[in-house]
């Protein structure tokens, strides 16, 4: 029988509810245990949903079970620091939710501690396992674009109006830049790795916003342009990726299907082809394969976020290197600060 992991979530709010309940609950290797939240609304959810989920009020009644191996952090960013290092400290493996912290040296502190109690610690970096993006990475990896020189990436939305949450105040670690920019950069690193340098625009652009809500950042490589873009106020859809090489072009449009259906409440396990992209949302290849010209559409490999749980859970056990290293997540956080570096002095900073 296969050794089952008991987890326990600390918060659940969007990114509890949407991306990991229903995620670790749809794993079979992993068995969801405890869930950390105050609200009366919570318990009634996770009462319909996860019966068999105990909902306490208390972290240190999470961290005190030792039938617990696992611990997700899904509070708001500036909890992420304190609330894994307690988990750590209670020699507990780590989830935490993207961004990893806010600062690369909070990131250097959780990486130490992580080493020295012998646990697991990794981020949330669940867009690894779009569609579009295992499609991109496979791609470029098969040579069928030749020698790259430019890739695009975009993550936009379109809302006009401010939501009554903490991203959208001014505190630390909110804003688009550190929500959906650590996406763009964590991907962008699996590709190409490290840049060399980073030059950054970063705006507010709706009126009466205190925190970012648009960027565009540009990574340098040695023979490669990286461009990430986000914002909220795209209301006409602009392609999710270019990529542009010597021997061809991929341009695709659309967002991988997984959150749209884990926000209708789908379960990963009760659906049929889970993360298979629609037809029309796959993207336009156009290239020459072996003296042959091609253009037309490329079926989407398809995605699944329960290959992160998966993961994590065969790297506790010492079957597989972990695939989301937290230095990694470490340097996303890095390039996230040169950015702001870079478009506050108005000039290209180098990667350090």
């Amino acid at each position: 029988m296969t050794k089952k992991i008991k987890v326990g979530i600390i918060g659940f709010g969007m990114a509890g509810r949407v991306f990991h309940a229903p995620i670790i609950n749809s794993t079979k290797e992993l068995e969801l245990s405890k869930i950390v939240s105050s609200r009366k609304e919570t318990f009634d959810t996770v009462k319909k949903l996860y019966p068999q989920v105990e909902v306490v009020s208390d972290i240190d009644e999470l961290l005190r079970d030792d039938t617990i191996d696992l611990v997700v952090i899904t509070s708001p960013n500036i909890y992420h620091v304190e609330l894994a290092e307690k988990a750590l400290l209670a020699n507990k493996h780590v989830v935490v939710e993207k961004p990893f912290t806010i600062t690369s040296k909070e990131a250097d502190k959780l990486i130490e501690l992580s080493k020295k109690q012998k646990r697991v610690l990794t981020v949330n970096q669940n867009r690894r396992w779009d569609s579009d993006f295992l499609t991109v990475k496979k791609i470029i990896e098969d040579g069928l674009l030749g020698r790259i020189v430019e890739y695009e990436a975009h993550f936009d939305r379109f809302r006009n109006y401010f939501k009554n949450n903490w991203r959208e105040e001014k505190i630390p670690g909110s804003g688009i830049l550190y929500d959906l920019g650590s996406h763009l950069i964590d991907q962008a690193q699996c590709l190409f790795g490290l840049p060399k340098e980073i030059m950054a625009d970063i705006r507010i652009q709706r009126k009466g916003g205190v925190t970012d809500d648009s960027f565009e950042v540009i990574l340098h490589y040695e023979k490669i342009k990286v461009t990430l873009k986000a914002g909220m106020l795209v209301r006409e859809p602009l392609p999710r990726f270019i990529v542009l090489g010597d021997k061809g072009s991929f341009v695709k449009y659309g967002l991988d299907v997984q959150e749209a259906a884990l926000k209708k409440g789908k379960f990963p396990n009760n659906v049929q082809n889970w993360g298979e992209e629609p037809e029309e949302l796959w993207g336009v290849l156009n290239t020459n394969i072996k003296g042959l010209h091609f253009r037309g559409k490329v079926e989407s490999l398809r995605g699944d976020y329960r290959k992160f749980y998966e993961n994590v859970y065969k790297t506790i056990l010492g079957e597989e290197e972990l695939k989301v290293k937290p230095e990694e997540a470490r340097n996303t956080i890095r390039i996230i600060e040169l950015a702001m570096e870079s478009s506050n002095q108005k000039r290209t900073v180098k990667f350090s």
